[in-house]
């Protein structure tokens, strides 16, 4: 399959990879049928996917199960009226429709926008809102079914609801639908046809200075995702990929669709309730899992187990991203299993940055070298070059004369957010970092101060919304502090408001009070209270200040 898209798929160094490195796109690209499709033609019993739960359910799907159920998947979003360009919400966790939805939707021309199922009734309106929603789908979750029932009231866009898992009033028994709908599926022809620079994917961010802002993908963004896949991941067209992520992350689209298919890697699906360490390493050694991806916190609780009681022998490959990896969880991840981690760096906006590509030795803790898929570099505030050591934004050049597939369109109704970072044909990634002698990039921090915590990106916006709505909060900054297991922990520093006193019993009700109004992730575990917040002399917090106080106590 990959020499449809790559002229040269071999190459001897790096400096190779990197001036070499091309793909072909094609006219008109749709992953759905010129991927999947291909390889239900080609290889019709080629395994694609094995999912399994906690309940011991079991599902294998070869590309050629995918073809037939993506088809009617089609066919049940035709009958209810999703079109090209219309908009349809995935809260599916790590259900096996998720898949088939998104494949289905790729075959009309309907955008997807996955999503966590921690959302909250204000996040879903404001999705649902902002996206022009038509159609959300949903795992079965009590709380979040609730709060999708009292969204839709509020977005008008919404005309349905699916759901797996229940039988529900109200809601399309969407299992049942596809299960009935026709098999037979013909690719639309003309202006109903969509591919190639037709938006395909919609991802919301976490904001910063405001809500969250929708990062738009065309049906070029897979292609950007063999750079991922077969030289990051270091896949061939063989074996059992996972990546650990819910659906409603861009990390999946990273790891457990794209870049795999493409290289014909089938993905593993554990479609857990709840992330268990021990859980996690039986299905790693009873599967053969050849290949493993994941965010540093899950890989800091691995090693708190005894790695010796499984056999873990089948992985060949353990990468990382979505936060620097601390060195020490490196060396014992390595002493357990010989294997080193291989970091990678990127964003919603694109698909792996920089990485540790097999040609170069990993050092710990930094991020790699540049992808031949973009013309990176690090800048000062002038937009030169930073020499060796030099702290500056990671920026994308040469987009005046080429856009490469894997990066984003633009914000989805926001031109200036859009023009604040895309100008002058250049895109900043609003992250910060230096290089060193030999060329490798170290990440510093988010310019746009996003916390990471346990592989979740927080915006300190929402969580300062949040605080600001309970009446004892005059001020608050939110801040990232270090936290050995997680990477970052949310910390709020707030100014009470007249009459209010700090009190444990007031650092529960405001964790309380968070949990409930966002996603129960974002809370702060740290609160401290202040008489009043560094600030600048145009009034402006100044966090950074607060961080580095953070530094020398935490």
């Amino acid at each position: 399959m990959l020499d449809k898209f790559l002229p040269r798929q071999d190459f001897s160094s790096y400096e190779d990879f990197k001036e070499n490195y091309r793909v072909n796109l094609p006219d008109n690209f749709n992953f759905a049928y010129d991927v999947v499709d291909e390889w239900a033609a080609r290889q019709p019993g080629k395994t694609a996917m094995v999912w399994c739960n906690d309940h011991g359910c079991e599902r294998i799907f070869t590309f050629a199960d995918m073809k037939r159920l993506s088809d009617r998947g089609a066919n049940f979003f035709r009958k209810y009226g999703i079109k090209k360009g219309d908009t349809v919400m995935l809260l599916l966790k790590r259900h096996w429709l998720y898949w088939v939805c998104t494949l289905a939707l790729e075959k009309i021309g309907a955008i997807s926008i996955p999503a966590t199922i921690q959302l909250t009734k204000k996040d879903i309106i404001y999705r649902c809102n902002a996206a022009s929603v038509k159609m959300i789908i949903s795992a079965i979750d009590h709380e979040i079914v609730s709060y999708i029932e009292e969204a839709a009231a509020e977005s008008p866009t919404v005309m349905y609801k699916a759901l797996v898992g229940e039988k529900r009033e109200g809601w399309i028994d969407i299992e049942t639908e596809i299960e009935n709908a026709p098999d037979e599926w013909t690719r639309p022809v003309g202006s109903e046809d969509a591919g190639g620079r037709d938006n395909m994917l919609m991802y919301f961010t976490s904001g910063t200075t405001g809500m969250p802002k929708i990062v738009v993908h065309d049906f070029y963004y897979p292609l950007g995702h063999i750079v991922t896949a077969r030289y990051w991941q270091r896949l061939g067209s063989e074996g059992l990929h996972l990546t650990v992520s819910e659906t409603g992350w861009a990390k999946c689209a990273w790891g457990k669709i794209y870049g795999q298919w493409i290289c014909g890697v089938a993905v593993f699906v554990y479609d857990m309730d709840k992330f268990v360490p021990v859980n996690l390493l039986k299905m790693m050694e009873k599967y053969r899992i050849t290949s493993f991806c994941a965010p540093p916190t899950i890989y800091r609780f691995l090693i708190r187990e005894d790695l010796s009681k499984y056999d873990l022998s089948s992985i060949k490959t353990a990468c990382t991203a979505g936060e620097p990896l601390n060195p020490e969880v490196y060396n014992q991840f390595k002493n357990a299993t010989g294997l080193d981690i291989i970091e990678g760096f990127g964003q919603t906006e694109a698909t792996v940055l920089c990485a540790n590509f097999e040609w170069i030795k990993p050092k710990p803790g930094s991020m790699g070298k540049p992808s031949p898929l973009y013309n990176i570099d690090i800048v000062d505030d002038n937009g030169n070059t930073c020499p060796p050591g030099v702290e500056g934004r990671i920026v994308i050049k040469g987009l005046d004369r080429e856009v490469p597939p894997g990066l984003f369109k633009g914000y989805y109704r926001d031109e200036e957010s859009t023009s604040r970072v895309w100008h002058d044909g250049m895109y900043d990634t609003g992250d910060v970092a230096w290089r060193d002698e030999d060329g490798y990039f170290w990440f510093v921090g988010r310019s746009d101060d996003v916390i990471k915590c346990s592989g979740y990106r927080i915006g300190p916006f929402e969580v300062e919304s949040a605080l600001m709505e309970h009446p004892s909060v005059l001020e608050c900054a939110v801040t990232a502090v270090p936290d050995p297991v997680r990477g970052q922990v949310v910390k709020a520093t707030i100014v009470p408001a007249k009459g209010w006193h700090p009190s444990d019993e007031l650092i529960k009700e405001l964790q309380d009070h968070v949990k409930k109004v966002t996603a129960p992730y974002k809370y702060p575990r740290i609160i401290e209270f202040v008489d009043e917040l560094p600030k600048t002399i145009s009034g402006k917090i100044k966090r950074k200040e607060i961080r580095q106080h953070d530094l020398d106590r935490y």
